[in-house]
């Protein structure tokens, strides 16, 4: 009897999340399969034309591909310079400390701040970028997504550099002892040593890039609006065009559905890919 009181005490988070997370996941299913445009209170239901449309729709296929390349492109480079900082900054000295706040400073600007920031930097006629680099990025269809994910990874590494620096100040020094008196160099006390036991670190700071990538829309937004000709279109900025621009939101809802699979998808294969559940200490 007292286990089921204790029920109770999970009451409250379960109406928020029922409110703010279920209920919002089962309306875009429900709105999915209609032609509702947001404004009018009748609509039809459809079935699944929506999603059939998504088969032919050449901005969707756009959008996903380029929602890939920068997630590809902000994984392998954050998650790369973090690491690769925090290895350098590990020790806490003065010297490191204020490296540590003066890399993680960015993370606490908002998204349109550092939007503003960097369209100045890749500005073509007056842009520190522009000018050293001679093109223009965010004008450039096939650039133009990449421009923006440096911008994500310079937004963003800070943050994960206090993750790494967390997870390596956690390994044993007596491992990295008998390790050098056993003769290892300073990379395979890295792979044998260093690299299983911060491997748990690693994979928060992976799933958490893969997150802000599909969720860098602010960003995006601020930017470029998904241009130009969509070439910094991904799935979020092409769902928030179709709801609230061309007034289709059955056909967002089908999308936000899509997009929420795809999320899921991913995440199950880094989590494979990292086999976190096998890591042992």
């Amino acid at each position: 009897m007292r286990r089921y009181k204790l029920l109770w005490f999970l009451l409250p988070g379960f109406i928020l999340y029922a409110v703010f997370q279920l209920f919002p996941i089962c309306s875009a299913f429900y709105y999915s399969i209609t032609n509702w445009d947001g404004l009018t209170p009748s609509y039809a239901y459809v079935g699944f034309e929506n999603y059939k449309r998504l088969a032919s729709d050449i901005v969707f296929h756009t959008a996903l591909i380029n929602n890939l390349k920068f997630m590809v492109v902000v994984v392998l480079l954050q998650s790369g310079m973090s690491l690769l900082f925090a290895l350098y900054l590990v020790k806490h000295t003065k010297t490191n400390v204020v490296l540590r706040a003066l890399y993680f400073f960015p993370t606490i600007l908002s998204s349109v701040s550092v939007a503003f920031i960097w369209l100045f930097m890749y500005d073509p006629s007056i842009g520190l970028v522009s000018k050293i680099l001679r093109q223009n990025w965010l004008g450039d269809k096939e650039f133009a997504i990449y421009a923006v994910a440096l911008v994500q990874v310079w937004f963003h590494t800070g943050q994960m550099i206090v993750i790494f620096v967390s997870g390596l100040q956690a390994v044993p020094a007596e491992l990295h002892e008998v390790a050098t008196l056993e003769g290892a160099n300073r990379w395979q006390r890295f792979r044998w040593v260093t690299w299983p036991l911060i491997a748990p670190a690693a994979a928060i700071v992976v799933s958490y890039t893969i997150l802000q990538s599909f969720k860098a829309f602010d960003l995006i937004f601020a930017m470029t609006r998904g241009g130009p000709n969509y070439g910094t279109e991904i799935l979020s900025t092409y769902i928030y065009a179709s709801a609230f621009q061309n007034y289709s939101f059955g056909y967002a809802s089908a999308l936000s559905v899509v997009f929420m699979l795809v999320v899921a998808l991913v995440t199950l294969l880094q989590f494979q890919i990292l086999r976190v559940n096998r890591v042992h200490y």
